[in-house]
């Protein structure tokens, strides 16, 4: 998988999402919209001058100017609702470098008075209008999610069992440790390669992502609809994946080749959320983040589209059996918790 292409594409594909978001007269996103333009001219000048490097040159501008300012914005607020104004202001600080805008100086400036009031003794008792959203118990997002936390770590043991084998890019290898193939589940009846593939991965840039993508959308999943239910929805996903593939190569609608990695999971997690939603729609946000989910699916399939070590094929496979995993194993509506719905 090559990197370059993939950081052009976050590049590009970031940006564009960042201006349709904030491209209204009446949005208080100045600033994002500024960082997101500079970023695509940045690109754009990487593209035209040297378009080999143009990924790497559009990727690093956008993990600057996009990236490290929203996560370093959400950490801002969770220290605010925590009432650590002082440690939220001083991040701030160190991301106005990164992101100048009037907003993020009103931001300091509202900082800079609740610090001053609780110097004083004189804290608010609830927390400050603009940070309810906030979440401080994110640092234990894992702790509160132990199948998404396992999956990590198998994945990660069983990659370093393929770099003790062999080079992950050889298909011989790969073959040897459990990718799939059509062949060896139709002809040779090994099925026990639709299990092992979903657990290989072609290099560490894959792991990464794929990983990376488990941490953020397993974890609300499956506070949301137990760890049970999780694992099974995961592993149903992902096996129906690689079924759906090597159907798919029967009846001649896909080029045979081999299959590797935990994306038809992961997708089957974004398929799970979709109807998990679908069932609560009625739910406080549901219907936004049913939208959120049909930008991955965009971004995904424009993804899948524009780089050809990708199946797409494995990815709406896992979508779609996830979905129906969803529908299925979602509690009634009338049995969730105050605040279950969370994403």
């Amino acid at each position: 998988m090559d990197l370059s292409h993939i950081f052009l594409f976050l590049a590009v594909i970031s940006s564009l999402l960042v201006l349709a978001r904030t491209w209204r007269p009446s949005a208080p996103h100045r600033g994002w919209r500024i960082a997101a333009l500079v970023v695509l001219a940045i690109t754009g000048m990487g593209w035209l001058s040297w378009r080999g490097a143009a990924g790497y040159i559009g990727g690093s501008a956008w993990f600057v100017l996009l990236f490290l300012p929203a996560i370093g914005l959400r950490k801002m607020n969770d220290l605010a609702a925590q009432r650590n104004y002082r440690s939220a202001r001083k991040l701030g600080v160190a991301l106005q470098i990164l992101h100048p805008t009037s907003e993020m100086r009103s931001q300091l400036q509202f900082l800079r008075q609740l610090e001053s009031q609780a110097n004083h003794r004189n804290v608010f008792s609830s927390v400050p209008i603009g940070y309810e959203s906030a979440r401080p118990r994110r640092h234990s997002q894992l702790r509160s999610a132990p199948a998404v936390l396992i999956l990590i770590l198998l994945n990660a043991i069983v990659f370093l069992f393929e770099i003790s084998v062999g080079d992950w890019n050889d298909p011989e290898v790969l073959h040897r440790v459990g990718a799939l193939d059509a062949y060896s589940v139709l002809v040779q009846h090994e099925y026990w390669r639709l299990f092992t593939a979903l657990f290989l991965h072609g290099g560490f840039v894959h792991l990464l992502f794929n990983l990376f993508a488990l941490y953020v959308l397993g974890p609300p999943l499956e506070r949301s609809i137990g760890t049970m239910r999780f694992v099974v929805c995961y592993l149903i996903s992902g096996l129906a994946s690689g079924a759906g593939v090597v159907g798919l190569n029967l009846i001649g609608l896909v080029q045979p080749a081999e299959l590797i990695g935990a994306s038809g999971s992961i997708m089957g997690i974004v398929g799970a959320w979709a109807g998990f939603l679908m069932r609560h729609r009625h739910a406080p946000h549901a219907r936004q983040r049913l939208g959120n989910i049909a930008m991955i699916v965009v971004i995904q399939i424009a993804f899948d589209l524009s780089t050809p070590q990708v199946s797409m094929a494995a990815h709406l496979c896992g979508l779609v059996a996830g979905f129906l995993v969803g529908l299925i194993l979602a509690p009634q509506p009338g049995s969730l918790t105050p605040g279950q719905v969370r994403g």
